[in-house]
């Protein structure tokens, strides 16, 4: 059993390797360019705009307004968004790119956040065009869809747009149990486990060896999960709406008190970013160390796992919004990105930089400072053992929003393959294996779930550059209506044209 585990290992690491980097990472970055290109650079030429109607609006009613049935408010669509991107990706995510490709990968991820801020405006604009109601009266929309009616319209690609949809379909709905269940359940557990426990209780069993504290945590989160997963997209998004903020702006505070003790090295620890964005780390005075190739991966995996812009993931929640306007929701994937990356990651890079354990003229990890423990050690330095404890609750929030995230991900694969009866089985499974997570020692779990993730990639994107002519159409109408203020100009607001129908006449109305 032990020989076929390391062969499976060894096997999806190569898979894993090749999907990300060697193709993952060029498309995701070069799809970002291409529709910051055709949409000619949006997310900084209407800044000003976009702003103005995400976080700059975030106490307008509007956006928080859900009366129609079958959706959630925009507010709530995108606190559920952010609930399954903001995740550990945020913390060790960040702290293991820069261990791995020194302070110069935190740039990197920002740079394909910049780029992945217009591929995540792109799904989101296509999900809301092409998205429709199931027999429950309840929006659906994401890759799948766009990838069916979008790509299969083309001449000749109604079969593939088709398989290319299923595959997505299977490729979401497997990664949701790893990546979106699994992996995340079992970060909450070592870490409440370190935080909260002593060595003697740790080793506490029962039912004949099982470990006890990782049972009961598996047990109560499973009942918690269950109580929320089960109420359906409305009760997750209400959750959301509450923690997702509260997580974010305590650990922003949090990070900044940090960041304040530390105020003087933070030139350096900008410096050191910028020097080693473009260079290698030296070691011992000489040209070794991690090149440039290497800087420029871990920063831009990094990214890219922390957002997920170009999963083609958070359109399946963006596409349940109450808006009729595809460009609105649009605007909320750049702030999605933004909020996540140039916020939330940037605020750890710096923790991390400005700590003391990363030696800002080598670019090196002292020596005895691990990744995992990393962002824990830095808080611990300045609020002591409070510090590791709240770590562990960050970290627990964090990770558990990311569980209710993506049940609902997986949950429309799900329907889509199958129907709404199978999802909600889907959603039974997915809540039992919450306790699996707590009691799971192995990370092979974790690393094939995020192969399945790059899997999900290939066929969303494909789809979205298959698209690119339709993006820049429907957001070329809407910078003419709502920005320009052109009257003459019909809105595009759906492929169905009785969709179409009834929303024209709720914008006409100045309903949206």
């Amino acid at each position: 059993m032990e020989q076929f585990l390391e062969n499976l290992t060894n096997v999806n690491d190569q898979i894993n390797t090749f999907v990300w980097v060697k193709i993952g990472l060029i498309l995701l970055i070069g799809t970002g360019i291409l529709l910051t290109f055709v949409t000619r650079g949006f997310q900084l030429t209407h800044f000003r705009h976009w702003w103005k109607k995400t976080g700059g609006g975030v106490f307008d009613k509007t956006s928080h307004n859900k009366k129609e049935k079958g959706s959630v408010s925009q507010f709530q669509a995108l606190c559920t968004a952010l609930a399954a991107t903001i995740g550990t990706g945020n913390i060790a995510g960040v702290s293991a790119a820069i261990c791995l490709g020194g302070p110069g990968a935190v740039f990197w991820m920002w740079i394909a956040a910049f780029f992945g801020m217009m591929t995540n405006f792109s799904e989101n604009v296509l999900g809301i065009y092409y998205r429709r109601k199931n027999s429950e009266g309840e929006w659906s929309g994401g890759a799948m869809y766009y990838l069916q009616d979008g790509l299969g319209s083309y001449k000749g690609c109604k079969v593939i747009g088709r398989i290319l949809a299923i595959l997505f379909s299977c490729f979401a709905a497997l990664a949701s149990f790893g990546i979106g269940n699994l992996g995340q359940i079992n970060k909450i557990t070592l870490n409440m486990e370190s935080a909260f426990f002593s060595e003697k209780a740790q080793k506490m069993t029962v039912f004949g060896g099982i470990k006890a504290i990782p049972l009961f945590i598996g047990l109560g989160l499973m009942i918690l999960a269950g109580i929320i997963i089960i109420g359906g997209l409305k009760r997750i998004a209400a959750v959301a709406e509450k923690v997702v903020p509260f997580m974010a702006v305590a650990y922003i505070l949090g990070a900044l008190i940090i960041v304040f003790f530390n105020v003087s090295a933070i030139p350096s620890a900008f410096g050191a970013i910028f020097k080693f964005a473009f260079g290698i780390k030296a070691v011992g005075g000489a040209a070794a160390g991690i090149v440039i190739r290497d800087v420029i991966t871990q920063g831009c995996k990094r990214g890219v796992f922390s957002n997920e812009a170009g999963l083609g993931s958070s359109v399946m929640v963006h596409s349940n919004s109450d808006v009729k306007e595809p460009v609105k929701q649009g605007m909320w994937g750049i702030f999605e990105v933004f909020a996540d990356t140039f916020v939330v990651c940037t605020m750890t890079a710096l923790v991390v930089l400005t700590s003391g354990f990363i030696d800002l003229d080598t670019g090196l990890v002292k020596e005895g400072v691990e990744d995992a423990t990393l962002v824990a050690k830095a808080f611990s330095n300045i609020f002591g053992k409070g510090g590791e404890a709240f770590i562990a609750i960050a970290i627990l929030l964090f990770a558990f929003t990311t569980v209710l995230g993506w049940s609902h991900y997986g949950s429309k694969a799900v329907e889509y393959l199958f129907n709404t009866t199978v999802a909600k089985v889907y959603k039974i499974i997915f809540v039992v294996l919450i306790v699996t997570g707590a009691l799971m020692e192995s990370s092979l779990a974790w690393d094939i779930s995020d192969t399945f993730n790059g899997f999900m990639m290939i066929p969303n994107l494909i789809g979205v550059i298959a698209l690119f002519p339709l993006v820049k159409k429907i957001t070329d109408n809407y910078v003419a209506r709502k920005i320009k203020g052109k009257k003459d100009v019909k809105p595009m607001l759906s492929f169905d044209e009785k969709i179409q129908k009834e929303h024209e006449e709720l914008v006409e109305q100045g309903a949206e």
